[in-house]
């Protein structure tokens, strides 16, 4: 499984966990649904990062290669 699957599949198992916690009344468990969250959504921010580094590096060699 992808990196961007794991991180999908983490911050909905974080989702989960929170609203569990939340139904069940159990903070811990909703605070560690939330970690999760924020977590995937940074990993998410940093593949967004490196795929937009990847594609400005792409496009600035097929400008210069044009020649």
């Amino acid at each position: 499984m992808g990196d961007k699957m794991r991180n999908k599949a983490k911050n909905m198992k974080g989702k989960a966990k929170e609203k569990v916690g939340q139904v069940m009344g159990d903070e811990e468990m909703r605070e560690e649904g939330r970690t999760e969250q924020t977590q995937a959504h940074a990993k998410q921010a940093g593949e967004k990062i490196g795929d937009a580094a990847g594609d400005a590096k792409d496009s600035a060699k097929k400008m210069f290669d044009k020649d």
